[in-house]
């Protein structure tokens, strides 16, 4: 009978440390599928939400989804960053290859920094999405420009100035539909 329970606390003990170690596989098919989903949408949706030069980057907002969701270790995040910029080498996804992946890694790497900042209003609303999902954008979008400005011997204010309303109306975008669909998503991921 002492071994049944030996066994059975042994079976409580392994997810919990499991849960510390890493992502679990239900996190990891979420990240897939919001990063797959991403990916559909900027093929699909962005061309028709494309507005003064502007198109919305869905693939950023779902990686921003995906480290708000599961929470994952800062290096993780670079990780998920990394597949995100992988995922845009698909030619119909990028006009710049190559350029994507440290942008995305750096855009993850905020999320995954700022996702352990309390951002509480009144104790109750919790404002951390929308302002991770934002900042994390304006990363990954400067970083991307800094790159292509870079390789087209531009100066840096020229770049920041140039970029300004892509990078920021993205960001706006970004983070009004990782605000709205973060709490939507945790309470289907409850059940």
């Amino acid at each position: 009978m002492s071994e049944n329970a030996t066994t059975a606390q042994k079976r409580t003990i392994a997810p919990a440390n499991q849960a510390k170690a890493g992502l679990t596989t239900q996190d990891l098919i979420l990240i897939a599928v919001l990063l797959a989903a991403g990916a559909v949408l900027k093929l699909t949706v962005a061309s028709f939400l494309s507005f003064a030069g502007m198109k919305p980057n869905f693939i950023i907002a779902m990686y921003c989804l995906a480290i708000i969701l599961t929470r994952p270790k800062v290096g993780q995040s670079i990780l998920i960053g990394l597949l995100a910029g992988v995922m845009c080498q698909i030619p119909m996804l990028n006009a710049t290859p190559l350029v994507n992946i440290p942008s995305e890694m750096l855009g993850a790497l905020a999320c995954g920094l700022l996702i352990y900042v309390p951002m509480k209003i009144g104790g109750k609303f919790d404002i951390n999405p929308v302002v991770n999902a934002f900042l994390s954008t304006v990363v990954s979008g400067y970083t991307f420009a800094i790159i292509v400005g870079f390789m087209n011997g531009l100066e840096l204010p020229v770049v920041f100035v140039t970029y300004a309303v892509m990078v920021f109306g993205t960001a706006a975008f970004n983070a009004a539909l990782v605000q709205i669909l973060t709490p939507l998503l945790r309470k289907v991921l409850k059940k």
